[in-house]
């Protein structure tokens, strides 16, 4: 059984986890102002560079995708994304 709990204490509460889904929440927020994307539509929105490659959270940087093509992401043969 998953323990939230001890998921959250060792992953999601580290400062850089933290600093990332502040961003991702900042880049939502600027798009729903701008009436890209609603809550409940069905899309994502996606850093073009991602913040694990240095990316900022900047309207040059974000776009809204369908979230069937946002969470899928090529893959070498070991499994990691190209």
């Amino acid at each position: 059984m998953r323990d939230y709990k001890k998921e959250y204490k060792d992953y999601h509460a580290k400062p850089e986890q933290i600093s990332n889904r502040a961003q991702r929440n900042k880049a939502r927020g600027m798009l729903e102002k701008e009436g890209v994307v609603h809550k409940g539509d069905g899309k994502d929105v996606d850093h073009k560079r991602p913040l694990s490659k240095g990316g900022a959270t900047t309207r040059s940087n974000i776009v809204a995708k369908p979230a069937s093509a946002n969470r899928s992401f090529k893959r070498t043969s070991t499994g990691a994304m190209k």
